[in-house]
């Protein structure tokens, strides 16, 4: 009998990058199934799902996709027809490979929303052997629309498991030094490469409704720390935090940086520079959101230089960061 036992690999430990997630394609159907599943989220949109659900699929799924895959296209990696967040996802999962992988430790990536899913992945790591995984979810800053909703597919995947792996959560970094150290030197960076200088920088950060804010999202406190830690290290020029992105008519995190952008060149702020320090790749809400319709609406209100500080994205100091962040649950 002992024979017919299966092989069963054990003893490894999976290493889980986890990113929001990504189209695709820039196709609409694949642009609509992706907001299908991001904008069904309950932690995303808090509303009665029974009403939400009229109004995702009857007027959001039916107009927004084109828009959205307009914006894509402006983005989209044409070298390797992929999104820049799912490039340089892979990017940080290979190159944190590099630096703690080996027999028994196993790293890899998945997204919250769109391929690759959470759920494929923690069964090919428990497949491979891992009885252990460590979960990484890429948002610096802690809010229950981001790493919350992370946990809960992760949770929903393993309840799936009979043989469940042990599981260590990586909740939020937005204080960890190696971080802040790694943002203020890709500002000093980026300043150094252009032949002006910023009479503000901006850190624009992804919004949440201030509904959530109210309730006791944190999201709010860890953002505004950020920013005053690379303020305290970055001195020589005044750091600013707005909120992005916001959808709907309800009121969102403010100062908005959309309105921040148009109202900056009345106030005396015609040379900017905008950090972006809650995304860890860049995508679509920095390159197509900020660096050119913000750019674009900063321009046409009276500014006359703008620049991008890029995200950490797939850069040594990020992965050393990863390093520090994963290996101390190892």
């Amino acid at each position: 009998m002992e024979n017919d036992h299966p092989d069963i690999k054990f003893g490894k430990t999976g290493v889980l990058l986890i990113n929001l997630g990504t189209p695709d394609s820039t196709s609409w159907w694949n642009i609509r199934k992706y907001l299908k599943e991001f904008l069904s989220d309950r932690r995303v949109i808090e509303v009665n799902p029974l009403i939400w659900q009229i109004i995702l699929n009857l007027f959001i799924l039916t107009f927004r996709p084109s828009k959205t895959a307009h914006a894509y296209k402006k983005i989209w990696r044409k070298d390797t027809n992929e999104s820049p967040l799912l490039y340089f996802t892979k990017n940080q999962a290979k190159n944190l490979n590099k630096k703690i992988g080996n027999k028994n430790i196993i790293v890899d990536f998945a997204m919250r929303y769109g391929n690759p899913s959470i759920k494929s992945k923690l069964y090919s790591l428990k497949d491979l052997g891992c009885e252990r995984v460590i979960i990484l979810p890429l948002y610096p800053q802690y809010a229950a629309a981001t790493t919350a909703t992370v946990c809960d597919e992760v949770y929903r995947s393993l309840m799936g498991m009979r043989w469940q792996p042990s599981l260590q959560v990586i909740p939020h970094y937005e204080s960890e030094p190696l971080y802040i150290n790694a943002l203020t030197k890709s500002i000093e960076k980026k300043v150094k490469s252009i032949n002006w200088k910023p009479d503000l920088i901006i850190s624009s950060y992804h919004g949440i409704p201030k509904k959530y804010f109210d309730k006791g999202d944190p999201y709010h406190c860890y953002c505004h720390k950020t920013t005053r830690l690379m303020k305290e290290k970055f001195t020589s020029i005044d750091i600013k935090t707005t909120f992005q992105s916001r959808f709907g008519p309800q009121e969102w995190l403010t100062p908005y940086t959309d309105k921040s952008l148009e109202s900056l060149p009345k106030k005396g702020v015609k040379s900017l520079l905008v950090i972006c320090p809650g995304f860890a790749s860049d995508c679509v809400e920095t390159l197509e959101e900020i660096n050119i319709q913000g750019k674009k609406s900063f321009i046409e209100h009276g500014g006359q230089n703008f620049d991008l500080v890029p995200c950490l994205n797939d850069n040594d100091d990020h992965i050393d960061l990863f390093v520090k962040l994963v290996t101390k649950f190892i």
